[in-house]
This record gives C-alpha cells, sequence and structure tokens, in this order.
C-alpha cells in the first residue's frame, strides 16, 4: 500500500467509527429547517451532505481543509524557486488533511506521471468527433471511455468486500487525475492547432507538463496553470458539478463515470461555462466602445446598456459569497506580479471597480462582487490562449482534484445513495395555504 493510500486508510477509518458513533447517539437531532423558497429554489442552503474536502463560507471564502487561498500559497510546496502552489499537494491536503512534505509532494508527482497513460482507444475515440465538437463535449466523451481501464467496477463485478470499496476508489481517483493533462492537451491541440500535437515531458511537474502539452511557453504561463489548477479544484459539495459527481457516486458508479457526469454539469451556462461567457462579454464591450483602453465612464455605460437590455453581469455574483470571491483576488495578485502593460487585464481591473456599485445601486444584488471567472479568462487572454471555449475545460482538470478525493472520502465513510424526497405544486400550494390560516 503506497503511503498516501495508507495515511488515507488510517485517517478514514478513524472518521467513519466517529461519524458511525455521532449518528447513532444524535441521529434524530434537528440541525436545519427547510422553507418552502428553498424547496422550490433548488434547495438553496440546505444541509444535507458530508464533504471532507473543502467549505465554503459566505464572508470568508472558500477553505481547503481550514486554509485560505492565501494561506495556501504560503504554506503549499512549489517547485524550487517558484511561487505558486503545486495542485498536486493541494490534493495531499484535501485527501488527508495534512499539509504535505516537499518529499511527500515529490512523491505524489511522480506517483501520477507513472499512472499518466491514456489508452490508444481514448484518442480513437476523440478523431472520430467532428473537430468542432466542443471542448467540454470531448472531454466529457474521453472520460467514459477511460472507464475501461477502472479499477472500481472490476472489483465490484468479481465480488468485492464493501469495506474495501475506498481502495478501489482511490486507485481509480490517482489513475484518472494523473490522465486527464494529457486528455485536456490533446483536445486543445487537435480542436485549434490542426492536431499538432506535443509529446508529455516526464521532466515536469503536473502542472508545468500540462502547460507544456497545451504548447504555450513560458515559465510564467506554468506558474498560472500551477495557481489555476490550484484555486478551482473544490468548492465544498453543494456546487452543481460537485454534487453531480457526489450523487452519481452515491450509486456506485465509480470516478470516471461520476466525474463525466460533473463535467457535463460544468458545462452549463450557469456553472463553468461562464468563464468563457465573461471574456466574450469584454471582448464584445471593447469591440462595441472601440477600444482596448475603454475609460471607466465607458465601462459604467456599457454595464448600464446591459442591464437595461434584461441581461446580466457575467463574472459577477456567486450563490454563497458575500464579499469578492479569493480565487478572483488570487489571480488579481498574480496578475500585478506577473503581467505586466495588458490591456485586457486593465479591463477587469477598471470592471471591479466599476460594476459592484452599478450592482448594488438596484437594490436586488445579494452579492455584486466579483467572482472566480471575472478575472481567469483576461489572464489566459494574455498569454495568448484565446481559444475561450476551452476555457471550462481547464476548470474542469482543476475540479477533478476536489470531487475525486472527495468521492474517496464518501467510499471510506459508506456514505449512502442520496435519494432526496421530491414534492408536486399541489403539495406547496397546500402547505402555503395551512401556512396562512
Amino acid at each position: 500500500m503506497d503511503l498516501l493510500k495508507q495515511k488515507f486508510h488510517e485517517k478514514s477509518a478513524k472518521l467513519r467509527t466517529e461519524l458511525r458513533a455521532l449518528i447513532k447517539a444524535n441521529g434524530s437531532q434537528v440541525v436545519g429547517e427547510v422553507t418552502l423558497g428553498q424547496v422550490f429554489g433548488g434547495a438553496r442552503g440546505i444541509k444535507m451532505m458530508v464533504w471532507e474536502t473543502s467549505s465554503l463560507d459566505a464572508e470568508k471564502g472558500i477553505r481547503f481543509r481550514g486554509y485560505s487561498i492565501p494561506e495556501l500559497r504560503e504554506l503549499l510546496p512549489k517547485i524550487p524557486g517558484g511561487k505558486e502552489p503545486l495542485p498536486e499537494a493541494l490534493f495531499w491536503l484535501m485527501l488527508v488533511g495534512e499539509i504535505p512534505t516537499d518529499e511527500e509532494t515529490a512523491w505524489l508527482t511522480a506517483e501520477w506521471r507513472k499512472r499518466a497513460g491514456v489508452p490508444e482507444h481514448t484518442f480513437k475515440v476523440l478523431e472520430a468527433l467532428p473537430v468542432d465538437t466542443h471542448p467540454m463535449t470531448q472531454f466529457t466523451i474521453a472520460i467514459n471511455s477511460l472507464q475501461t481501464e477502472g479499477v472500481f467496477a472490476k472489483r465490484y463485478a468479481d465480488g468485492m468486500n464493501k469495506l474495501d470499496y475506498w481502495d478501489a476508489t482511490y486507485e481509480d481517483a490517482m489513475n484518472l487525475v494523473a490522465k486527464l493533462p494529457r486528455v485536456a492537451a490533446y483536445i486543445y491541440r487537435r480542436t485549434y492547432h490542426k492536431g499538432k500535437h506535443i509529446a508529455p515531458d516526464p521532466t515536469q511537474d503536473w502542472s508545468g507538463n500540462f502547460a507544456h502539452m497545451l504548447g504555450i511557453k513560458g515559465d510564467d504561463f506554468k506558474s498560472l496553470m500551477r495557481l489555476y489548477l490550484t484555486i478551482h479544484a473544490d468548492h465544498e459539495g453543494g456546487n452543481a458539478s460537485a454534487h453531480t459527481v457526489h450523487l452519481v457516486g452515491s450509486t456506485l458508479s465509480d470516478p470516471y463515470l461520476s466525474l463525466a457526469a460533473g463535467m457535463n454539469a460544468l458545462a452549463g451556462p450557469l456553472h463553468g461555462l461562464a468563464n468563457q461567457e465573461v471574456i466574450k462579454w469584454v471582448f464584445k464591450m471593447i469591440e462595441e466602445i472601440g477600444s482596448t483602453k475603454p475609460t471607466k465612464q465607458q465601462i459604467a455605460d456599457y454595464v448600464n446598456k446591459t442591464l437595461a437590455e434584461g441581461k446580466v453581469i457575467p463574472g459577477y455574483g456567486h450563490a454563497v459569497l458575500r464579499q469578492p470571491d479569493p480565487r478572483f483576488t488570487a489571480q488579481k495578485v498574480f496578475a500585478q506580479e506577473y503581467i505586466k502593460d495588458s490591456d485586457i487585464v486593465e479591463v477587469v481591473w477598471k470592471a471591479f471597480e466599476v460594476v459592484p456599485p452599478i450592482l448594488k445601486a438596484l437594490g436586488k444584488v445579494k452579492n455584486p462582487w466579483p467572482n472566480v471567472d471575472a478575472h481567469s479568462g483576461a489572464i489566459l487572454v494574455h498569454y495568448g490562449m484565446t481559444e475561450y471555449s476551452f476555457y471550462t475545460v481547464l476548470f474542469g482538470v482543476s475540479r477533478a482534484l476536489g470531487v475525486v478525493a472527495a468521492q474517496c472520502w464518501s467510499r471510506a465513510l459508506g456514505l449512502p445513495l442520496e435519494r432526496p424526497k421530491s414534492v408536486t405544486s399541489e403539495w406547496l400550494k397546500e402547505v402555503a395555504g395551512a401556512l396562512a390560516e
């Protein structure tokens, strides 16, 4: 048993025992109330699942095992001389709740390198698709095709003991995460660069090799990928993609099938696809204004025009957060350090000053602040990745880290099949009528 698996097994077995005792003693305790608005409004805010890898606070933002993003940038291991955290280290932290050492992180980098081979049939499946197929469609199909390599499905078919579910899930999670950069880079080069693929570089870390295979040169872009793949990795379990992975996984579908389902959720315009909607909106604004250096007043006028047309300002607002998204702030700090004199980045920063006061003045917006999507596209454009239909695939590679780590915990803790109770509109009317009496 490898060292990360052994550590995970020890921690998860201990917590499983503790939680079983807790639920046995306190399972009937009421922990919240559900309103009619929540029943009809997408179950927003209802506490109904366990998610070990991260938590989200409306005021403080995301915490990975209790650590903020600024703390992660400081504490997580980096490449020698590097400034940005390694996503490998974040995966270790999410899985076992400990900041790994440099040696442990190097072990995980090497382990993923060993597991990174992609079967030939996955490339053949991708080549069978029209080249203009949306990258997220290609991505989910490719992930499904990798399921032929799955450990969990094979061992389950052979009659695996349920106490070993976590072990097979761990193996699938490690294998899947290791392969995703190669798959994503293949889709990028196939779709936008006439299939001129770039072979993996076994000397690189996980993110550095991904940047290398994408074909965007420069150490700064590798640094960006390390940061990007870290800060997008998880956002507690209630967001659409994470919850989808959890739901599908609760049926004992393996990490391949579960992640593919989650990526289909991420591809929705109200979720991960928003990152491409932001840069499209910025490009359209620049085109309409006729300058890559619009004034704040010109941006304000365009924002008001967008709102007057009954449209939203993409990249602003969040279902949970009530402060600027720490992931936006992390990207802004990166841009201030690495990027000088970029018109597109300057537009994002001006919008950051202009948009919130306008949204606040409407009196209807709970969170007028920018979210993670408001900045990511501008930085990617600066480094030459202008193909914004690919941005959600980048998001997906990162999000896989958190959701498959969480699925390991779901299996280890023996979490049950998710089966909420649905109601009819007639039931809602009857309850509302009874409350009014």
